[in-house]
């Protein structure tokens, strides 16, 4: 990627993370019907955003320059992906979070690198099964589950 644009973007994103930390205090400790208390996950996302953008933010001083051809922007995968992660969020409610988190990460999965079909669709089934069973059954926690048609 581009030096500037990784950097101009680590401090945005690192400013989102703490937005949602900062946010995240704000919101009650408990709710109704679950033990994992609401400001729980967005807290956690925040710091993890925060040290994500601080390693990218780390990285671009170790950037050896590039020229113009070199760092070709990839549009077209950016798109794709912004558009399923609208998506993703327009159809959790309509659809779950099992079956629009495994479309969501499988669509990233392809656009990233195409091919490899089978480990892409055996890693984004374990990932969203997994992490539903341990938020909603183990956690106690309550996430969109499957259609009820």
């Amino acid at each position: 990627m581009s030096k500037t644009f990784d950097r101009y973007s680590s401090i945005v994103f690192l400013l989102v993370g703490l937005l949602f930390v900062i946010e995240s205090q704000k919101i009650s400790d408990s709710a109704y019907g679950s033990t994992v208390g609401p400001k729980i996950f967005p807290m956690w996302l925040g710091v993890i955003l925060i040290l994500l953008s601080l390693r990218l933010l780390y990285e671009t001083f170790k950037y050896k320059t590039k020229t113009a051809s070199e760092s070709k922007l990839q549009y077209k995968k950016f798109i794709i992906i912004l558009t399923s992660a609208v998506l993703y969020a327009f159809l959790l409610e309509k659809v779950g979070y099992v079956i629009s988190t495994f479309l969501f990460l499988l669509i990233a999965f392809q656009t990233m690198e195409r091919g490899r079909l089978l480990p892409s669709v055996i890693i984004a089934a374990v990932f969203s099964l997994s992490i539903y069973y341990l938020f909603a059954e183990f956690l106690g926690g309550s996430l969109p589950g499957f259609p009820v048609f």
